[in-house]
Formats: structure tokens, sequence, C-alpha cells
């Protein structure tokens, strides 16, 4: 099995990238976020991988943190979630906001991932639910009603990280309402 590859960046075509090691080229597919990581073409680079052999075909996947390559590696043991699935999610989102989207069982944010319906969403969820997270070190947030919840699914809408929204619910009455923690939690992010 090919764990990892340090060589030259011959070619670069999303997702794929091609890896010059002594003389070999390897096909490499890659997630977005380790794509646009990457150096220019002719710098030296290394990247994590996973090969996976089927009938058809012989694919190697590469990632660039021990991370990515674990969290597609739980990904794709998920009944219906196939490799290509598997780069897609982890190109849309990143590994702590899925394991963010997981722990609280936000299905809405894996749908907005090209090919994720809402029976692959909630399916992730349950398979993966105190699996993802767990492993890759990621603190969950504690959400302490539903109306939390609500209120970070709403700042995430809205374009802020897990970790401003984190810190904003975390100075929010426990009692309060969506409306209001909404409005509560953008004043202080305003600051």
């Amino acid at each position: 099995m090919i764990g990892r590859l340090t060589g030259v960046i011959a070619e670069k075509a999303p997702p794929q990238v091609l890896i010059d090691v002594n003389g070999v080229g390897y096909e490499v597919d890659v997630p977005m976020s380790t794509f646009y990581n990457l150096p220019n073409l002719g710098e030296r680079t290394t990247l994590l991988t996973h090969f996976v052999v089927r009938e058809d075909a012989q694919v190697l996947y590469g990632f660039g943190s021990a991370a990515e390559r674990q969290a597609f590696r739980q990904l794709i043991k998920v009944s219906g979630v196939g490799p290509r699935m598997a780069l897609s999610l982890l190109s849309g989102l990143s590994v702590a906001e899925l394991a963010q989207a997981i722990s609280v069982q936000e299905a809405g944010r894996l749908t907005r991932i090209p090919g994720i319906g809402k029976k692959t969403a909630e399916r992730l969820l349950l398979e993966l639910k105190g699996k993802l997270g767990a492993e890759l070190g990621a603190a969950p947030v504690s959400v302490k009603s539903e109306a939390q919840a609500d209120v970070l699914q709403a700042l995430v809408a809205l374009g802020y990280s897990d970790k401003e929204a984190a810190a904003a619910l975390k100075a929010l009455p426990e009692d309060v309402g969506v409306s209001e923690g909404i409005k509560l939690a953008l004043k202080s992010l305003a600051k």
C-alpha cells in the first residue's frame, strides 16, 4: 500500500495532481482544501495517501494532513459513500467543520455539498456520530437547548466560523429564544 508520496508537482488539474517521484509520475486525486494549499508547479511536496483498488481502476487519493486522511477513511466506511463523495465532502467542508456538523447533528450543512442528499446526510450523521469528532480531537460545542443549536446554525449560515459562532454562543443566557439569541450573538460578534 502507498502511504505517502514526496516529490515534485508536475501537473495540476483540479482535483488531480501529478507528482513526479524520482521519475515516476503518480496521478493523485485530492480534495480542494489540499489542492489550494499545494505549492507551485516544479516545487516539492509531500502528500499522505490512501490507495483504492477497484475492479476497473486503481486510484490514489492524497491529503495534506493526517486529519484529512483519517476523515476520508471514516467517510468511505459509511454505506453508500464512496471515495468521490468523500472527496466532495472534504472539498466543501474542512475536517473541523465536518466534525462540528456531525457532533451537533446538522444535516442541512451536509446537504449543501453537491451529491449529498437528505438520506445520505442522515446516514452520515447516524453512522459517524461519536466517531469523527472524537478521533480527530475536535471539541464539540456544548449546545444546551434546541434554540441554541438553531442560533449556532444561523451564525454558521451567515458566514461565521465554527469557532466564532461557538464563542458567541457561550455568551448567551441558557433560556434565550432563537431570534433574541441571534441578535445578541451578532452584537457580541460585532465588537
